[in-house]
């Protein structure tokens, strides 16, 4: 029997990621993200040779041409014919290098997104992996929506900057080398004057960059804020018109949209001052190789086409400064993202266990609490010195205010949580005797909260079954009165659902996780006032397959309504993590307690309702 909930596994949406933060620990962190690298070695090492390829042939092709520009020049100085068979062979080597410099940039491409696609596929696998070995604990702790932003936005985000970043570094430095040894090839002098325009260049990028960082940084917060906003007021529309809050989110989203407006119109404007800037800079190296190129030209020390391809080489130096901020850029952003992966891959998780030789099917019902105390914080239990004892096929009902424990007595029973104290048995058997899988193959649970997935009705009701037959989700629909409506839909069992379940209402959404609950056979019930998002009439009908589910099975039923649990065998009032009364609702209304306060409150608002 594998595990069975029934609902409850829903999410909660999450929030836009916003900026990217400065990495904490930069070194490490992009130590052990190159680890994730390793596996794929030879992969790189073709990257490596392919971008030299494509880099050499390129840096190549100026010298080619500017040796075509110098032979046509000598012809027309000399008076001599043109040498049209040199030009062509020039020309056909040239078309040549840039097919094959073409061939090897594709390689470049296609072997290093396979290598970004590797890597990162490893990386959600194992935070995948991670995340079903967490503790309730860590998710109780943690928004839904930051831990869907790390699994999802922050290894898209590495996988984009590792695929950008790697490819361009690797370039830019070949490119660099390659260009300033054809430079120094040509005329040592020349290079000498473009070498010294490099430290105004850095000098721009720089200033311009760490001018900009903040308003990039506010244009991502202003922007993760707008999201916010719309999320918000999409998901809750309803709420906002029932509320006439329509003009005021408009308002709000008006303000939030200008604030976005004005911090991109700077960030843009100030990083578009890259480009001119460094233009500017390379126009000013063009000037000193071109001056200082004609005198050399002049003087007979170089010949015209090197001129040319000095030229070239000057503005093909430009582009890999330009580069080098967004590619700062990038492995930060990737750096940060994968620092917050981390954060998921290194939280404590549940201790690895082997199923116990114990034949669960033998067990019996019955379920009892010894001494058992908790806290969620070590200083501060929840419940206090709980004893308990549960026969089989009883039913008990948890009764209590918001925040009395009734919820945490369901998550001690499955192993959820670990107690600090004491000790749970159910069958006689302690439950950290079996693991936590065979503990939680003994419940089923139905939430107030339904939770159904993408697929169809027959797989929603056999979720967590194996081999189950069509006849036997027929007959569970059935028990759950679920069937007949089944039935009036175009497909009945093989109707597709959507993601929330939008194509069923709230009360057949219910019916359906009943019937999951009823196909799973349980030895014990977990009902968290299951009919609750029903109508009058829907409910009488799950009361009664509920009575027949219940029907020799140790049932735990958490109430809210108390006119529900009137037949409970057991009932338990809980204040402050203490059982303050317990017994039969007759008992309990002799009492005159705590008990017969809130059921007297509940049945006089049914009166005036």
């Amino acid at each position: 029997m594998s595990k069975k909930m029934s609902s409850g596994m829903g999410h909660k949406g999450g929030h836009p990621r916003g900026p990217v933060a400065k990495p904490k620990e930069f070194k490490k962190t992009l130590i052990r993200l190159i680890g994730y690298l390793k596996p794929r070695k030879f992969q790189l090492i073709l990257v490596f040779i392919a971008a030299v390829g494509s880099t050499v042939f390129n840096v190549i092709s100026p010298k080619l041409l500017g040796d075509a520009t110098s032979s046509l020049f000598d012809s027309f100085t000399q008076g001599t014919a043109v040498q049209f068979d040199v030009i062509s062979r020039i020309l056909l080597l040239l078309i040549l290098l840039y097919v094959v410099a073409s061939l090897f940039s594709f390689v470049q491409q296609y072997v290093m997104a396979g290598v970004s696609q590797q890597t990162i596929a490893e990386l959600r696998q194992e935070a995948n992996d991670k995340l079903t070995r967490l503790p309730l604990r860590y998710f109780d702790k943690t928004t839904h929506g930051d831990t869907l932003s790390r699994v999802m936005n922050d290894i898209d985000n590495i996988n984009t900057s590792l695929q950008q970043a790697l490819t361009q570094v690797i370039t830019s430095v070949i490119t660099v080398i390659g260009i300033v040894v054809m430079m120094l090839f040509i005329s040592p002098l020349l290079t000498l004057l473009v070498c010294l325009t490099l430290p105004l260049s850095l000098f721009a990028i720089r200033g311009i960059t760490s001018f900009s960082q903040k308003h990039f940084k506010a244009q991502q917060k202003e922007l993760g804020m707008i999201n916010g906003h719309i999320n918000e007021m999409f998901t809750g529309h309803q709420t906002v018109r029932a509320y006439g809050y329509e003009k005021k989110a408009i308002d709000t989203f008006d303000q939030l949209n200008e604030q976005l407006y004005e911090s991109s119109r700077k960030a843009q404007f100030i990083s578009g001052l890259m480009m001119p800037l460094m233009t500017f800079i390379g126009n000013l190296g063009y000037v000193a190789v071109s001056v200082a190129g004609g005198i050399l030209v002049i003087n007979g020390n170089i010949r015209v086409g090197d001129v040319q391809a000095f030229i070239q080489y000057t503005q093909q130096m430009s582009q890999p400064l330009v580069q080098a901020s967004s590619v700062a850029n990038l492995v930060q952003s990737a750096i940060a993202s994968a620092e917050r992966v981390f954060d998921i891959l290194d939280e404590e998780e549940e201790n690895a266990e082997e199923d116990a030789a114990i034949d669960l099917e033998s067990l019996s019902g019955d379920v009892s609490f010894e001494q058992v105390q908790f806290g969620y914080e070590k200083d501060h239990p929840i419940i206090k010195n709980l004893s308990l004892d549960v026969k089989e096929g009883q039913t008990v009902a948890i009764v209590g205010p918001t925040g009395a424990g009734k919820t945490t007595i369901i998550n001690l029973l499955m192993r959820f949580y670990e107690l600090d104290q004491g000790s749970i048995r159910i069958g006689g058997v302690k439950t950290t005797d079996l693991s936590r899988q065979q503990v939680r193959d003994l419940f089923a649970m139905v939430l107030q909260d339904t939770w159904l997935f993408e697929g169809t009705i027959h797989d929603n009701i056999a979720y967590g079954r194996q081999n189950v037959s069509k006849e036997d989700v027929i007959k569970a629909a059935k028990h759950a009165y679920a069937d007949d409506f089944i039935r009036t839909l175009p497909d009945g069992y093989d109707t597709l659902l959507t993601e929330d379940a939008g194509n069923l209402s709230q009360g057949q959404r219910q019916l359906l996780t009943i019937a999951r609950a009823i196909l799973s056979d349980p030895k014990i019930l977990i009902l968290d006032e299951a009919t609750s998002s029903v109508d009058t009439r829907t409910e009488m009908h799950i009361q009664k397959a509920m009575n027949e589910l219940m029907n020799g099975r140790t049932s735990f039923v958490i109430a809210h309504r108390l006119s529900t649990i009137k037949d409970a065998d057991l009932i338990l009032v809980m204040k402050d993590g203490t059982i303050i009364e317990k017994g039969t609702h007759s008992e309990l209304l002799k009492q005159n307690g705590f008990y017969a306060d809130l059921y007297m409150s509940q049945f006089t608002e049914n009166q005036v309702g």
